[in-house]
């Protein structure tokens, strides 16, 4: 049996883009979720669960703009509204991974950590905004609203719509990497680093504060699972296969493939930057740096032979 694996669900493991966020909502999903992951536990014996947070911190963002406008509540930052995304979404998969690990009868327990990572206030990400947060917009309103709130938009590759899009610098270390690869070397279920991280930086004082940004939390993902030894890498998405010429008559989707080849597709541009491309790079860094390999897929496809993206050496 191998040792461990990191799992990285997207946010809509969660919330669903055509769902409005109801918790019944969340908590039927990610019910979901865990049982797929559940079956991961007669390959591994360890998982560690990261998880991504764009559509829940989006709603904290809008809260923070009503609040402000109707009741005068203080606006809180963008790292204080990640770091109650981690902890409400990880209270959220936490449960419902007890819940499957009862009812599969395996003993295990399951914590949640709430994690910052440190972050290069120089990054160049903050020059060019590219992580998507919140819901989808018409043209027409995703207009209103950057005029409004000054916020930046960018259109979805895949024709869903216009979201606000947010500075997604690089993870440069994730605090308590020793205390989480301690917890899942005792077979503990571990869920860290959600929503990328909280985004600190280290201050012209010496100090740690935090910092506006969403860490892409694929990139966060493959930094831990090389940090804790992890085998292998997963990365959930809502489609069950990486493609190249994606949306184009010449489409193809891609089954198992070196990280050469991973890294040359990438090179050539074939990964949205707020979209497929942090995934991709995630998985080749994972794979260069030691992992056996990583996989790109959806969480139904999850542990099912031959099923997702396999990048390999």
């Amino acid at each position: 049996m191998k040792k461990m694996a990191v799992v990285a669900l997207g946010g809509n493991a969660l919330l669903r883009g055509d769902q409005v966020g109801f918790i019944e909502e969340q908590e039927s999903n990610t019910y979901q979720t865990a049982q797929c992951i559940a079956k991961l536990f007669s390959e591994f014996e360890s998982v560690v669960i990261t998880h991504g947070n764009g559509p829940q911190v989006g709603n904290i963002l809008l809260r923070n703009e009503a609040g402000n406008k109707d009741f005068s509540i203080p606006k809180m930052p963008l790292d204080i509204c990640v770091a109650d995304s981690q902890g409400g979404i990880g209270y959220v998969i936490e449960q419902q991974m007890r819940n499957v690990l009862m009812e599969e009868k395996i003993d295990k327990n399951v914590v949640t950590l709430v994690t910052q990572v440190l972050i290069d206030n120089q990054d160049p990400a903050f020059a060019n905004p590219t992580k998507p947060v919140g819901p989808y917009y018409t043209k027409e309103e995703s207009e209103v609203l950057a005029e409004k709130h000054q916020w930046k938009f960018k259109e979805d590759p895949r024709g869903r719509g216009w979201r606000r899009v947010v500075a997604s610098p690089r993870p440069q270390k994730i605090f308590n990497t020793e205390l989480i690869k301690r917890l899942a070397e005792e077979g503990i279920v571990v869920i860290a680093s959600g929503g990328g991280g909280i985004p600190v930086e280290v201050m012209p004082n010496g100090l740690f504060g935090g910092k506006e940004a969403v860490i892409d939390k694929d990139l966060a993902a493959s930094l831990m699972a090389r940090n804790i030894g992890a085998e292998e890498l997963f990365i959930l998405t809502d489609i069950h296969k990486v493609a190249i010429n994606f949306r184009k008559p010449d489409e193809k989707y891609l089954d198992t493939i070196t990280v050469d080849e991973a890294l040359q597709y990438y090179n050539e541009g074939h990964f949205e930057a707020g979209s497929m491309g942090p995934k991709v790079k995630a998985a080749i860094e994972f794979v260069q740096s030691g992992g056996d390999k990583a996989i790109i897929t959806d969480s139904n496809s999850l542990g099912k032979p031959g099923s997702g993206t396999i990048i390999t050496k």
